[in-house]
Protein backbone atom coordinates (compact mmCIF):
# COMPACT_ATOMS: atom_id res chain seq x y z
CA UNK A 1 0.00 0.00 0.00
CA UNK A 2 1.40 3.34 -0.84
CA UNK A 3 2.56 5.42 1.38
CA UNK A 4 1.45 3.68 4.63
CA UNK A 5 3.54 1.38 4.22
CA UNK A 6 6.96 3.03 3.71
CA UNK A 7 10.15 3.00 6.04
CA UNK A 8 11.02 1.08 9.15
CA UNK A 9 7.79 -0.51 10.67
CA UNK A 10 7.71 -1.95 14.59
CA UNK A 11 5.27 -4.15 14.14
CA UNK A 12 2.36 -5.10 11.84
CA UNK A 13 -0.83 -4.39 13.04
CA UNK A 14 -3.78 -4.94 10.64
CA UNK A 15 -3.54 -3.34 7.21
CA UNK A 16 -1.24 -0.77 8.05
CA UNK A 17 2.38 -1.04 9.74
CA UNK A 18 2.83 1.17 13.07
CA UNK A 19 5.87 3.39 12.01
CA UNK A 20 8.96 3.42 14.15
CA UNK A 21 8.05 6.64 14.80
CA UNK A 22 5.31 9.12 14.14
CA UNK A 23 4.53 9.96 10.50
CA UNK A 24 2.70 12.94 9.18
CA UNK A 25 -0.68 12.82 7.65
CA UNK A 26 -1.55 15.82 5.37
CA UNK A 27 -5.55 17.25 5.21
CA UNK A 28 -6.22 19.41 2.88
CA UNK A 29 -7.32 22.91 3.24
CA UNK A 30 -10.85 23.21 2.87
CA UNK A 31 -10.82 25.58 -0.33
CA UNK A 32 -8.28 24.57 -2.70
CA UNK A 33 -6.80 27.48 -4.75
CA UNK A 34 -5.41 27.34 -8.36
CA UNK A 35 -1.68 26.76 -7.14
CA UNK A 36 -2.57 24.33 -4.27
CA UNK A 37 -0.78 21.36 -6.59
CA UNK A 38 2.22 23.03 -6.49
CA UNK A 39 1.88 23.40 -2.82
CA UNK A 40 1.20 19.57 -2.25
CA UNK A 41 4.08 18.52 -4.31
CA UNK A 42 6.67 21.18 -2.74
CA UNK A 43 5.34 19.72 0.59
CA UNK A 44 5.95 16.14 -0.35
CA UNK A 45 9.10 16.69 -1.47
CA UNK A 46 10.37 18.58 1.78
CA UNK A 47 10.20 15.07 3.74
CA UNK A 48 8.14 12.13 4.70
CA UNK A 49 4.69 11.79 4.40
CA UNK A 50 2.55 8.91 4.84
CA UNK A 51 -0.79 10.12 3.72
CA UNK A 52 -2.48 13.12 2.04
CA UNK A 53 -6.57 13.55 2.56
CA UNK A 54 -8.79 14.72 0.39
CA UNK A 55 -11.23 16.66 2.14
CA UNK A 56 -13.53 19.06 0.11
CA UNK A 57 -16.75 19.46 1.78
CA UNK A 58 -20.50 20.54 0.09
CA UNK A 59 -19.00 19.90 -3.58
CA UNK A 60 -20.69 18.27 -6.45
CA UNK A 61 -19.10 14.87 -7.62
CA UNK A 62 -17.37 16.42 -10.70
CA UNK A 63 -15.50 18.94 -8.32
CA UNK A 64 -14.34 15.97 -6.22
CA UNK A 65 -13.57 13.67 -9.76
CA UNK A 66 -11.38 16.53 -10.84
CA UNK A 67 -9.08 17.15 -7.84
CA UNK A 68 -8.37 13.81 -7.80
CA UNK A 69 -7.65 12.85 -10.60
CA UNK A 70 -5.37 16.95 -10.53
CA UNK A 71 -3.90 15.55 -7.38
CA UNK A 72 -3.37 11.60 -6.84
CA UNK A 73 -0.91 11.55 -9.35
CA UNK A 74 1.71 13.51 -7.61
CA UNK A 75 0.83 11.76 -4.25
CA UNK A 76 1.51 8.32 -6.49
CA UNK A 77 4.85 10.03 -7.81
CA UNK A 78 6.05 10.16 -3.96
CA UNK A 79 4.41 7.10 -2.54
CA UNK A 80 2.42 8.91 -0.24
CA UNK A 81 -1.23 7.03 -0.11
CA UNK A 82 -4.36 9.17 -1.41
CA UNK A 83 -7.37 9.41 1.04
CA UNK A 84 -10.96 10.88 0.22
CA UNK A 85 -12.84 11.90 2.54
CA UNK A 86 -16.13 10.29 2.96
CA UNK A 87 -16.53 9.30 -0.12
CA UNK A 88 -16.08 5.34 -0.57
CA UNK A 89 -18.25 5.28 -3.86
CA UNK A 90 -15.47 7.86 -5.56
CA UNK A 91 -12.95 6.83 -3.63
CA UNK A 92 -13.40 3.54 -5.50
CA UNK A 93 -14.32 4.62 -8.70
CA UNK A 94 -11.12 6.52 -9.04
CA UNK A 95 -8.82 4.29 -7.67
CA UNK A 96 -7.90 5.77 -4.07
CA UNK A 97 -6.05 3.87 -1.08
CA UNK A 98 -8.81 4.77 1.12
CA UNK A 99 -11.63 6.52 2.33
CA UNK A 100 -11.79 8.48 5.51
CA UNK A 101 -15.35 8.47 7.51
CA UNK A 102 -17.06 10.18 10.26
CA UNK A 103 -19.32 9.51 12.98
CA UNK A 104 -22.38 11.20 10.95
CA UNK A 105 -21.08 9.63 7.69
CA UNK A 106 -20.89 6.62 6.24
CA UNK A 107 -21.12 3.67 8.36
CA UNK A 108 -18.09 1.78 8.34
CA UNK A 109 -19.06 -1.54 7.73
CA UNK A 110 -21.04 0.07 4.56
CA UNK A 111 -17.91 1.93 3.40
CA UNK A 112 -16.10 -0.97 3.71
CA UNK A 113 -18.64 -2.84 1.42
CA UNK A 114 -18.30 -0.42 -1.20
CA UNK A 115 -14.47 0.95 -0.91
CA UNK A 116 -13.34 -3.34 -1.27
CA UNK A 117 -11.62 -5.06 1.64
CA UNK A 118 -7.85 -3.80 0.02
CA UNK A 119 -9.02 -0.14 0.36
CA UNK A 120 -8.07 1.61 3.69
CA UNK A 121 -10.69 2.79 6.03
CA UNK A 122 -9.83 5.11 8.94
CA UNK A 123 -12.60 6.25 11.09
CA UNK A 124 -13.57 9.87 13.14
CA UNK A 125 -13.57 8.97 17.25
CA UNK A 126 -13.26 12.05 18.72
CA UNK A 127 -12.31 11.74 22.15
CA UNK A 128 -14.01 8.47 22.65
CA UNK A 129 -11.94 5.16 23.75
CA UNK A 130 -15.63 3.43 23.12
CA UNK A 131 -15.78 4.67 19.65
CA UNK A 132 -12.56 3.52 18.62
CA UNK A 133 -12.78 0.36 20.37
CA UNK A 134 -15.82 -0.40 18.07
CA UNK A 135 -14.40 0.96 15.10
CA UNK A 136 -11.09 -1.07 15.23
CA UNK A 137 -12.90 -4.29 16.21
CA UNK A 138 -15.38 -3.89 13.22
CA UNK A 139 -11.66 -4.00 10.77
CA UNK A 140 -10.91 0.12 11.29
CA UNK A 141 -7.20 0.92 9.89
CA UNK A 142 -7.20 3.58 11.85
CA UNK A 143 -8.86 5.30 14.05
CA UNK A 144 -8.63 8.96 14.62
CA UNK A 145 -8.17 11.57 17.70
CA UNK A 146 -9.41 15.22 18.24
CA UNK A 147 -9.71 17.45 18.17
CA UNK A 148 -6.46 18.43 20.25
CA UNK A 149 -6.61 22.37 19.64
CA UNK A 150 -8.50 24.68 18.20
CA UNK A 151 -8.87 24.62 14.64
CA UNK A 152 -9.62 27.24 12.07
CA UNK A 153 -10.69 24.30 9.91
CA UNK A 154 -13.76 23.32 11.49
CA UNK A 155 -15.45 23.73 14.99
CA UNK A 156 -14.22 22.06 18.08
CA UNK A 157 -16.69 19.65 19.05
CA UNK A 158 -14.41 17.50 21.50
CA UNK A 159 -11.32 18.13 23.05
CA UNK A 160 -9.25 14.93 23.99
CA UNK A 161 -5.96 14.94 26.32
CA UNK A 162 -3.03 13.67 24.80
CA UNK A 163 -3.42 10.96 27.74
CA UNK A 164 -6.36 9.32 24.85
CA UNK A 165 -3.13 8.22 23.03
CA UNK A 166 -1.14 6.95 25.73
CA UNK A 167 -4.31 4.67 26.88
CA UNK A 168 -4.83 3.61 23.33
CA UNK A 169 -1.60 2.44 22.73
CA UNK A 170 -1.30 0.54 25.72
CA UNK A 171 -4.87 -1.45 25.11
CA UNK A 172 -5.58 -1.88 20.58
CA UNK A 173 -3.49 -2.65 18.15
CA UNK A 174 -5.10 -0.21 15.72
CA UNK A 175 -2.67 2.96 14.48
CA UNK A 176 -3.83 5.98 15.68
CA UNK A 177 -4.10 9.66 13.82
CA UNK A 178 -4.06 12.66 16.52
CA UNK A 179 -5.72 15.40 14.92
CA UNK A 180 -7.36 18.82 15.22
CA UNK A 181 -5.38 22.00 15.14
CA UNK A 182 -2.03 20.42 15.02
CA UNK A 183 1.48 22.97 14.28
CA UNK A 184 4.73 22.26 14.65
CA UNK A 185 4.82 24.20 17.84
CA UNK A 186 2.34 22.54 19.50
CA UNK A 187 2.60 18.49 18.17
CA UNK A 188 5.50 17.36 20.70
CA UNK A 189 3.23 16.40 23.21
CA UNK A 190 1.08 14.40 20.90
CA UNK A 191 4.26 12.53 19.61
CA UNK A 192 5.42 11.54 22.84
CA UNK A 193 2.05 10.52 23.98
CA UNK A 194 2.14 7.82 21.14
CA UNK A 195 0.20 9.27 18.06
CA UNK A 196 1.25 6.56 15.31
CA UNK A 197 0.08 10.04 12.73
CA UNK A 198 -0.56 13.30 12.79
CA UNK A 199 -2.92 15.32 10.90
CA UNK A 200 -2.29 18.70 9.83
CA UNK A 201 -3.59 20.62 7.26
CA UNK A 202 -3.78 24.18 8.11
CA UNK A 203 -0.35 24.23 10.28
CA UNK A 204 1.13 22.55 6.84
CA UNK A 205 -0.62 24.20 4.00
CA UNK A 206 -0.59 28.22 5.93
CA UNK A 207 2.65 27.71 7.62
CA UNK A 208 4.30 31.49 7.19
CA UNK A 209 7.23 29.82 5.84
CA UNK A 210 5.55 27.71 3.48
CA UNK A 211 4.61 23.49 2.93
CA UNK A 212 7.88 22.50 2.56
CA UNK A 213 9.16 24.29 5.38
CA UNK A 214 6.47 23.14 8.08
CA UNK A 215 7.07 19.25 6.80
CA UNK A 216 10.62 19.49 7.17
CA UNK A 217 10.16 20.80 10.61
CA UNK A 218 7.20 18.35 11.63
CA UNK A 219 9.83 15.76 10.32
CA UNK A 220 12.90 16.86 12.58
CA UNK A 221 10.71 16.56 15.62
CA UNK A 222 9.70 12.96 14.97
CA UNK A 223 12.79 12.14 14.51
CA UNK A 224 14.07 13.53 17.72
CA UNK A 225 11.03 12.37 19.55
CA UNK A 226 11.26 8.77 18.23
CA UNK A 227 11.64 6.20 20.83
CA UNK A 228 14.65 4.24 21.25
CA UNK A 229 14.98 0.62 19.65
CA UNK A 230 16.88 -1.99 21.04
CA UNK A 231 19.76 -3.00 19.31
CA UNK A 232 19.27 -6.84 17.88
CA UNK A 233 21.28 -9.36 20.15
CA UNK A 234 24.46 -10.29 18.13
CA UNK A 235 25.12 -13.35 16.27
CA UNK A 236 27.45 -15.72 17.68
Amino acid sequence: MAGWGSGPERVYKGAIPIPARCRLYLISPPVLGPDFAEALAAALDAGDVACFQLRLKDVGDDVLRRAVEALMPITAAHDVAFILNDRPDLAAELGCDGVHVGQDDTPYADAREIAGEDAIIGVTCHGSMDLAVAAADAGADYVAFGAFFESGTKPRRFAPEPELLENWQSMVTVPCVAIGGITVENCRGLVTAGADFIAVSAGVFAHPQGPAAAVSAFNEIFDREAPETEDPPAET
